[in-house]
């Protein structure tokens, strides 16, 4: 347990001379990280979900074709399937993008902080909530697994 008994653990204790504006600063950085996972989440979702519908076009076009609507099914084959979604770019070409500039700036921003501010340590303001918010001494609110 930490020294001041104000977090669940010595990796989760705020370091000596760190105040409660740093934990904060640091504890929003981490949620808007999280918020930022959530978002790669949500981009890998539309990755996936624009490949099946493009793939699903082939159907659409052989449909078409058969039902005898070639003009229709040349449409979708030459003007949709296949298409960028932005100029220049498929879904996994966003990906990269964002996975090695933003994404990656992000994370080595957040971990720079920590590390410059904390000694590196992850969840200080959440640890110290959760040792506020429990009741100590009732089952299902232990301060760790052990």
């Amino acid at each position: 347990m930490a020294a001041d008994n104000r977090s669940v653990d010595d990796e989760h204790s705020r370091p000596t001379g760190v105040d409660d504006t740093t934990v904060e600063a640091l504890g929003e950085l981490s949620k808007a990280l999280e918020t930022i996972h959530r978002v790669r989440g949500h981009l890998y979702s539309a990755h996936q979900l624009v490949g099946g519908a493009d793939l699903t076009l082939d159907r659409v076009v052989t449909l078409l074709r058969e039902a005898g609507h070639d003009a229709v099914a040349d449409r979708v084959e030459h003007e949709l399937l296949g298409r960028n979604v932005l100029p220049g770019r498929w879904t996994f070409q966003i990906m990269e993008e964002f996975d090695d500039g933003y994404y990656a700036a992000f994370q080595e921003i957040e971990r720079y902080a920590r590390d410059t501010l904390a000694d590196g340590r992850r969840h200080i303001y959440e640890a110290e909530m959760k040792q506020r918010r429990r009741t100590h001494g009732m089952a299902g609110h232990e301060p760790t697994p052990h």
